[in-house]
């Protein structure tokens, strides 16, 4: 059996370490300018972490601990392609999709980037195509209204960065979000929308999924009850991988979109999956939003543990979980237009971190993830 987490001299160190560290009214009356020593300033954001409860002698332990775990390494697999994914024997190449470097990424002997980037091309065609009425409803009309059909990871992402970008978006054109099976979220939404245009655009990987392909038949339905079986192809596009589904749904070649393997659902909005981000936003802002991701991506892989902002945030995390016993983590938006940020990182925190068991398929005996939850700012 392998050795527990737990079990490590270094974790068994940082449990002692606990026990020392005074509260946190009590470091902060020691040291007024603590500020200073305890957050830091990577790609103009500033993270803060001097009101966590942990002292000089904390980070360089949770360094160790990292060390010792080898997480270095674990990051540069990632990055180039290995089969970090071990339960399904599947690489996690999202950070591909925002490679904005002349850098190959190889994959099972192939670089991936030729397809990443020929599908952010047919991504620009359509999206250009729509802003520019080339793209248009089945009886010419400009698409005025997009309505993104999904769920999870095929959902929480573009809910949020539409939210959040919204200061960014094509006035011409509105995006609206639909998860629920209930019926009423879209019906509701229906109501509103004027059929010739209108524009559909289904994510599902395996066209399989219950709530979106409900949800995708009730949409198809209304469309022809008012403009015909012959306007599906002009009102609706996907993202899948499933050939045949689409074929049965009529989706007309052009507006097929594909997602790979090699990305989670949760990791996917910088791909197609991001199409109705795109559509609001235009291609050219999408592009600069893979731009601030890459950037962070170079940021994470290169920069020094004691100065690596995703690598700092993730430790004290298991800090405040495993040895102060905090395992509910509040995320509270400043800004309204955030709001949707939280239900994001929950998915892609809990599902990505919330496992009973270690890649080796031994029980953990330590917190892996915490309960995440927020609301904006004084709301919450």
């Amino acid at each position: 059996m392998t050795q527990s987490l737990s079990q490590f001299p270094e974790w068994q160190a940082l449990a002692r370490h606990a026990l020392q560290v005074p509260r946190l009214g009590d470091l902060f009356a020691r040291d007024p300018d603590r500020f200073a020593a305890f957050s830091c300033c990577e790609l103009d954001l500033l993270y803060d972490f001097s009101r966590q409860r942990l002292d000089a002698g904390t980070l360089p332990l949770l360094v160790k601990l990292a060390e010792k775990r080898d997480l270095a390494a674990r990051v540069q697999a990632m990055f180039c392609g290995e089969m970090v994914n071990s339960t399904e024997n599947r690489a996690a190449l999202h950070t591909a999709l925002r490679n904005r470097s002349d850098r190959p990424v190889m994959l099972n002997g192939k670089d991936i980037m030729v397809d990443v980037r020929a599908g952010l091309e047919r991504m620009r065609t359509f999206v250009d195509g729509v802003h520019a009425g080339r793209i248009a409803g089945s009886g010419g009309k400009p698409f005025t209204d997009i309505v993104n059909i999904g769920i999870g990871g095929s959902d929480l992402g573009v809910v949020m960065a539409n939210e959040a970008l919204v200061r960014y978006r094509n006035r011409n054109l509105k995006v609206h979000c639909v998860s629920n099976i209930d019926g009423v979220q879209l019906s509701d939404l229906l109501e509103q929308l004027e059929a010739s245009r209108t524009l559909f655009v289904v994510v599902s990987k395996t066209f399989t999924t219950i709530e979106t392909l409900s949800n995708a038949r009730l949409a198809r339905q209304w469309l022809v009850d008012r403009l015909g079986e012959g306007a599906v192809s002009k009102h609706f596009a996907a993202v899948s991988t499933n050939q045949k589904a689409m074929d049965t749904f009529l989706i007309a070649p052009q507006n097929r979109f594909t997602m790979w393997d090699w990305v989670g659902g949760r990791y996917s909005i910088w791909s197609a999956v991001g199409l109705s981000v795109a559509l609001a936003l235009g291609m050219d802002t999408f592009e600069l939003m893979l731009e601030g991701a890459y950037l962070m991506d170079e940021h994470f892989r290169s920069a020094p543990f004691e100065r690596n902002l995703p690598v700092l945030m993730g430790l004290i995390g298991v800090w405040n979980q495993n040895f102060l016993g905090r395992d509910s983590l509040a995320v509270l938006p400043y800004d309204s237009r955030l709001r949707r940020f939280p239900a994001y990182l929950q998915q892609l925190e809990m599902e990505s971190n919330g496992k009973r068991v270690t890649i080796e398929g031994q029980p953990v005996d330590y917190s892996t993830g915490a309960v995440l939850w927020g609301e904006p700012g004084s709301n919450a």
